[in-house]
């Protein structure tokens, strides 16, 4: 038995792939004790040939010794071709079986037969396909039915973060955490409030508090752009720290970087600056309930505000400062502005250079001159020859 082990299996559902031959995969995503995450896809004939080794392995525990004695749970064999109805209607039991494997006693649970049988393979980091056929069909097992798995574009999966400092809630839908506690995130708002479960307990905490396990979580938000876009201020804010913005309900801004921790950069005319991203809401749209649903809530705290920071990471995350902000979305304003004015004078010049040419008089074509006798007498027909004789 060696030191590495599975702490956790969740079954995510199951993939329609068309190469070589159309087939089904279930997905798994596995959670290993050094905290990493990986997603595993496996069929079901592969999995009944690990179960059947696995009873081989622990005759007793199996039940083949005497029945009373069975604790490794049961898996019907797979049928002579399996459809999608049947890959469907046997996620339940298949996710019962992966929660009761990995809660058995350790000689089982943690044996090198079920940690390399989870092991991430090659082709689960590459999948074989084909350019030429269709692109594998992703059903997510939905977490309030397993009869009816819901078409989506990928499989879902709750992340696990770490927090960097300590955090008292504040309100009693929010969770309080201590620096180096891990979560699983089941929502990710982008007002910077995100829904994580701690154990037995569940509440909304900063995002701003959390890091992902692998590395700073930059890759996550968007580049900025600063073209903008049109936002609505909700919520008057009273600027707090220096590079914030105040501004008052009703007006109008561009958003040019949306952050993580719920602070995004606007621009305000000319000026830029950060801004409670709960408090706008876009242009020409009206959310009532998520308006009800945050006005008693306050802002989330900003990452910079945040004491005594114990990150895991060497390498901290990539911070733009306001003033490449300002410089950036000036240069894209007086960009914008100068090609405005090249558009206005082309169309200038041009109208310029025809209103000349349009008042003067047109030439009219030179009228040919009438062919000699001798000419027509040699070169037309005998009609036209007799009108000249």
């Amino acid at each position: 038995m060696g030191d590495t082990f599975i702490r956790h299996i969740e079954l995510l559902g199951y993939e329609k792939r068309f190469f070589p031959s159309q087939h089904y995969v279930y997905m798994f995503l596995v959670k290993w004790n050094d905290l990493s995450e990986k997603v595993v896809y496996r069929r079901f004939t592969e999995i009944y040939e690990f179960h059947k080794a696995l009873k081989e392995m622990f005759p007793i525990e199996s039940g083949d010794i005497n029945i009373e004695n069975r604790i490794i749970p049961h898996l019907p064999a797979p049928k002579w071709f399996d459809g999608q109805r049947s890959t469907e209607n046997r996620q339940g039991t298949l996710a019962e079986y992966c929660y009761t494997l990995i809660n058995l006693p350790h000689k089982i649970s943690r044996c090198l037969h079920v940690v390399n049988f989870f092991k991430v393979r090659h082709d689960d980091m590459n999948p074989v396909t084909d350019s030429q056929i269709k692109k594998p069909e992703v059903f997510l097992l939905p977490k309030d039915s397993k009869k009816n798995p819901t078409d989506i574009t990928g499989p879902i999966v709750l992340q696990t973060y770490r927090a960097i400092a300590d955090y008292e809630k504040s309100s009693t839908s929010e969770m309080s955490l201590k620096a180096g506690d891990m979560v699983d995130v089941v929502e990710k708002s982008e007002n910077g409030w995100w829904f994580c479960q701690l154990k037995n307990k569940r509440g909304w905490v900063p995002a701003a508090y959390l890091e992902p396990m692998d590395g700073p979580d930059e890759s996550e938000e968007q580049e900025p752009n600063y073209a903008g876009e049109a936002y609505m201020v909700w919520k008057s804010y009273t600027a707090v720290e220096e590079d914030e913005l105040t501004l008052k309900e009703g007006d109008t801004i561009e958003v040019i970087h949306k952050l993580l921790d719920g602070w995004w950069v606007i621009r305000k005319d000319e000026t830029t600056g950060y801004y409670p991203a709960m408090y706008l809401q876009k242009a020409g749209e009206v959310n009532i309930s998520v308006k009800n649903e945050q006005r008693n809530r306050s802002a989330p705290p900003r990452r910079s505000t945040i004491r005594n920071v114990k990150s895991i990471h060497k390498q901290g995350r990539k911070q733009i400062s306001q003033e490449t902000y300002r410089r950036n979305s000036k240069k894209y304003i007086q960009n914008q502005r100068n090609m405005r004015g090249n558009s206005q004078n082309k169309a200038n010049v041009i109208v310029e250079k025809n209103e000349p040419e349009g008042n003067k008089s047109k030439a009219q074509p030179a009228v040919p001159p009438r062919p000699s006798k001798d000419l027509i007498l040699n070169r037309c027909t005998e009609s036209t020859r007799k009108k000249i004789l």
